[in-house]
């Protein structure tokens, strides 16, 4: 299913279908763009880019790392200990009255409800804060996490309590950051691991929040010697790591290194385009090239949410991240067959951020970028193109040198709006059911070159349909034949 602009919030769940669903918030957007004159995400997504919102702890460990609910009780933060401990071994309890007994791999314990005193083993341990059982689940006070869990998994334990993250030995990621010397500054983030952040920016700022990776600095803060990039700041807040990038000029981040080294510089200018509060890259010099054997890359194709995010449920057992990873396959060798290059965002199960899915797109200098979803409600397929918000500046103020990251998608749409008759025509050509729509959508407003999101919907077959090759490739091969009328156009434009 398609992603909205408020960011990880899914639209049209099985109650509903997809195009009402994104229609009627792509209506509210309007509105409220025409009428306030500016365009701000809703507060849950800024929540997600600023650790507001519920609070929670980030347990970080070679096994897994990941994230749960904090609740309050008595003053203090609680969170359920058999939920702790699941990720990291075998672990089951039994309640026994006001006893609640829970083994951890061997490790055998023993807690009282409203008691501050544990069972481990045969030997008795204090905790700082008492048990509580709710509904037969156990919770245990956040205080007493580096008192207990040693004991369950024979090794140290560390806990930042200010920010609620808890590392488990050995599951570190460190980073060092420094400016090279060259004509065109910036900053280097070399990092031990691999990263995956949620990038945000405004002018002369970049924050790059970690959700998930365990990244610790040593240095709170750095000073740089340079005109354009001042320094980097470092923090941690709500089970997440932040690194903010200040500078005299917006900034841009760059991923290479297999996602090892994060490369921060001065955002390329424009020369025409709409006003700014968010700068993002325009794109690359025609001469750019990326990937397919230093083939110019003329579509990128990006198979929505994988990894942790697993999309819509189609059937019991089958996933959208599935289905659109499938399908991004069978759309990639139609393209190239026809003599489009073209170039996958992912090709395995991997998480991705919404921000990097832009960023990867906009730095390839394709001619179209093209976004594949999949639903198991109506027939058919469902075409998108971007609903803008109403442009931030006011009447005769002049313009900025940067693009708008929410409608950087602007000075392309009429293009985009050709590709999506052409491909629509095709589609209908072949007696395939077909709607075009539009809708507020991330990352489709924030794209550089033309763009369409496509989302997959059951044949003749029913639902069964979306997991066929035969039928994907189909509907591939009439997409690619779509894109293939308009080439000479998206080549133009580029």
């Amino acid at each position: 299913m398609l992603w909205s602009s408020a960011g990880n919030s899914q639209l049209a769940k099985k109650v509903s279908p997809l195009h009402r669903a994104v229609s009627a918030l792509s209506l509210f957007l309007l509105i409220f763009s025409l009428s306030s004159g500016q365009y701000t995400l809703p507060l849950r997504a800024q929540n997600a880019a600023t650790g507001n919102g519920e609070k929670r702890i980030t347990v970080y460990s070679t096994a897994a790392n990941y994230s749960l609910p904090v609740i309050q009780r008595n003053g203090l933060d609680y969170v359920g200990l058999l939920e702790l401990l699941e990720p990291l071994g075998t672990v089951n309890a039994k309640l026994d009255g006001q006893r609640w007994n829970l083994r951890f791999k061997d490790v055998k314990s023993e807690f009282t409800s409203g008691n501050a005193r544990a069972r481990m083993q045969k030997n008795d341990l204090a905790l700082p804060a008492s048990f509580l059982l709710e509904n037969g689940r156990g919770l245990i006070s956040l205080s007493s996490l580096t008192s207990l869990l040693p004991q369950f998994l024979g090794t140290q334990v560390t806990f930042h309590d200010g920010a609620r993250r808890l590392f488990i030995a050995g599951s570190e990621v460190r980073f060092n950051a420094a400016v090279n010397s060259a004509a065109t500054p910036a900053l280097v983030f070399n990092f031990t691991l691999p990263v995956n952040p949620m990038i945000a920016t405004e002018p002369g700022k970049l924050r790059m929040v970690f959700n998930h990776e365990p990244l610790l600095w040593d240095s709170p803060a750095l000073t740089f010697a340079d005109k354009t990039i001042h320094g980097a700041s470092f923090r941690e807040i709500n089970g997440a790591a932040e690194i903010e990038v200040a500078g005299a000029a917006p900034l841009f981040a760059k991923f290479s290194n297999d996602g090892r080294t994060i490369t921060v510089i001065p955002a390329p200018q424009a020369s025409s385009s709409p006003a700014t509060t968010s700068p993002i890259a325009p794109p690359a010099p025609a001469a750019a090239k990326i990937g397919n054997g230093g083939k110019p890359v003329f579509a990128i194709i990006d198979a929505s949410h994988g990894g942790e995010e697993r999309g819509a449920a189609l059937t019991d057992q089958l996933a959208e991240k599935e289905v659109t990873l499938a399908f991004a396959k069978h759309l990639l060798h139609e393209l190239e067959s026809r003599g489009l290059p073209s170039r996958l965002i992912r090709d395995s199960d991997s998480t991705i951020q919404l921000e990097q899915r832009a960023n990867q797109s906009n730095t390839a200098n394709a001619s179209i970028y093209i976004c594949l979803h999949a639903a198991s409600d109506g027939n058919g397929v469902r075409l998108y193109t971007a609903l803008l918000p109403a442009p931030s500046s006011a009447p005769g103020e002049p313009k900025r040198l940067f693009l708008d990251w929410n409608s950087a998608q602007s000075q392309f749409l009429q293009l985009s709006r050709a590709v999506e008759a052409s491909v629509a025509a095709e589609l209908s050509n072949k007696h395939v059911q077909t709607r075009s729509l539009t809708a507020s959508l991330r990352p489709l407003n924030n794209i550089t070159t033309a763009a369409l999101a496509i989302e997959l919907g059951p044949g003749d077959g029913g639902v069964s349909d979306l997991n066929s090759a035969q039928y994907q490739q189909q509907i591939a091969g009439y997409i690619a034949g779509g894109v293939l009328a308009v080439r000479e156009q998206l080549e133009a434009k580029r």
